[in-house]
């Protein structure tokens, strides 16, 4: 988790853990260290007034205070209607889920054995040494918050919290290690190698398949091919990874950007991972600022789908799974997009993505929704509900795929409940063409969160579903709910710093 943010810019924020109200699902915008958070909306200050309402007229009805409410399956079903009353009913959500005791723990019991795989996770390596990173908790521990935790390390960002807030403290079952390549190789959060080792590591401890892993590819960089052979032999990663912009955070110096359908410098890599049956391949696409033309000269395009559609054509073996679903729109409101899709029915670059099976008769492009989908629920979900309805309408129910971008937002559970939870406004539907998400674990939603994903890494839903459910992280995650455990709600990172 780098931060490229000046002093300037840092003096703008605040750390997320102390400045941000722990609601069940997050009232303002989070950054991960790569972007100025946008100021909190007066849409997201109304439904945070209003899960503050809720949760102390309501917590004593459950015999509990604020902080304990806030963390419970009571409070999340509360945060879901706060967020019905501001911006429509978007999310099924009934008032007795938070009004009466037990009526909300009974349909989270329900659900938790709900088979989940998240496609896309995050954590950074033992040896990650940006001491950058801390100079916001280490300043909010001295001025703001004294029992703020681990402000001289970066133990909130690493394997053993990642453990807690992906498979202990939400309904994930199965998850995806994936890296990031940078032009500073310090700034790195994992190698190949590593993503390989936490993957060993997570499965030996729970006798079970918990882990999944990416190998990062980095074409035009020397002897990245060799990488792959090597990645092939000895490290044995369950799909790839690879960023077509080149350097995710800024235009690349080193010119690493390339199209997935260069022919002379992508078609022999193809052709070596077919031969190895590793053939899942993972391109991050989408999320530049709406200044992208000014702000990425002459690179912007590469991060556009404009290179998805020739390439899965000639390669139909390949499964090519467009990470963030292509959404262009970042570091801004979802608002103006919403604007435009309502009157367009188009949104940047993500109906682009959704329109290629159709325009060139391809059967093996995905559309994961890391990033974008947590970012529009928690900004404005009606833009949620017609992204999610977009990718599903172009690439079938089959074809998208659920991941979160965790650990960045914490646990992933209020993704998944709103997930969960959203549907998309019957208007909508039928000025779109849209068909309803339907129930929780309904066949869309089911599809989404789990089939596709168990399609593409060769699990058997059932079987795996038996192996975990007496594994060894089941048996830590329910130790940990007898004896009171709760979710901390803490995301980690950056929110814009309230000014007078």
């Amino acid at each position: 988790m780098p931060h490229y943010l000046s002093d300037e810019e840092l003096t703008r924020t605040a750390p997320a853990e102390v400045a941000s109200f722990a609601s069940p699902v997050p009232t303002q915008i989070v950054s991960n260290g790569e972007f100025i958070p946008l100021p909190q909306t007066r849409d997201q200050q109304r439904v945070e007034a209003r899960i503050k309402e809720l949760a102390d007229g309501l917590g004593p009805r459950h015999g509990m205070d604020r902080r304990q409410f806030l963390a419970s399956s009571a409070g999340m079903a509360a945060a879901f209607l706060a967020m019905n009353e501001v911006f429509g009913p978007l999310f099924d959500v009934s008032a007795a889920e938070a009004q009466t005791p037990g009526v909300a723990n009974q349909r989270a019991g329900a659900l938790s054995k709900q088979f989940i795989i998240d496609a896309q996770t995050h954590f950074v390596r033992d040896d990650f040494n940006q001491a950058g990173l801390l100079d916001l908790a280490k300043y909010a521990k001295q001025n703001w918050n004294p029992s703020l935790w681990g402000e001289n390390t970066l133990a909130r960002f690493k394997f053993e919290n990642y453990l807690k807030e992906i498979f202990v403290d939400s309904d994930t079952k199965v998850a995806l290690l994936t890296g990031a390549p940078f032009d500073d190789p310090t700034w790195d959060f994992l190698t190949n190698d590593q993503i390989a080792m936490a993957r060993a590591s997570i499965n030996k401890i729970s006798g079970s398949r918990r882990l999944l892993a990416h190998s990062v590819f980095t074409p035009k960089k020397a002897n990245w091919m060799d990488e792959v052979d090597r990645c092939i032999a000895t490290v044995k990663p369950d799909s790839w990874k690879g960023y077509t912009i080149g350097d995710p955070l800024f235009p690349s110096k080193q010119q690493s950007y390339w199209r997935l359908d260069d022919d002379k410098l992508m078609y022999p890599f193809y052709e070596k991972i077919s031969k190895a049956g590793i053939t899942t391949v993972c391109i991050h696409k989408g999320l530049l600022p709406a200044d992208y033309e000014k702000s990425w000269p002459g690179v912007w395009e590469y991060n556009t789908v404009w290179d998805v559609g020739k390439a899965a054509k000639d390669w139909p073996k390949i499964n090519f799974v467009i990470y963030h679903g292509a959404l262009r729109p970042f570091l801004e409101k979802p608002d103006d997009a919403l604007a435009e899709f309502e009157k367009s029915g188009r949104i940047q670059w993500a109906t682009d993505l959704a329109e290629i099976p159709a325009k060139y008769g391809v059967k093996n492009v995905y559309g994961e929704v890391g990033t974008s989908f947590a970012n529009s629920a928690v900004a404005n979900p009606r833009f949620a509900a017609a992204f999610v309805g977009t990718l599903v309408r172009g690439l079938g129910s089959d074809h998208v795929l659920w991941g979160t971008d965790s650990l960045w937002y914490g646990s992933p559970q209020w993704q998944i409940e709103a997930m969960r939870r959203l549907e998309i406004p019957a208007e909508m539907q039928k000025k779109h063409g849209f068909a309803p998400l339907g129930a929780a674990d309904g066949p869309v939603k089911t599809a989404i969160f789990s089939r596709n994903s168990g399609r593409l890494y060769r699990i058997d839903v059932k079987t795996a579903q038996g192996d975990i459910t007496g594994d060894k992280v089941a048996a830590i995650k329910a130790e940990y709910a007898k004896l009171g455990g709760m979710r901390s709600n803490a995301r980690y990172g950056y929110v814009h710093r309230v000014t007078a």
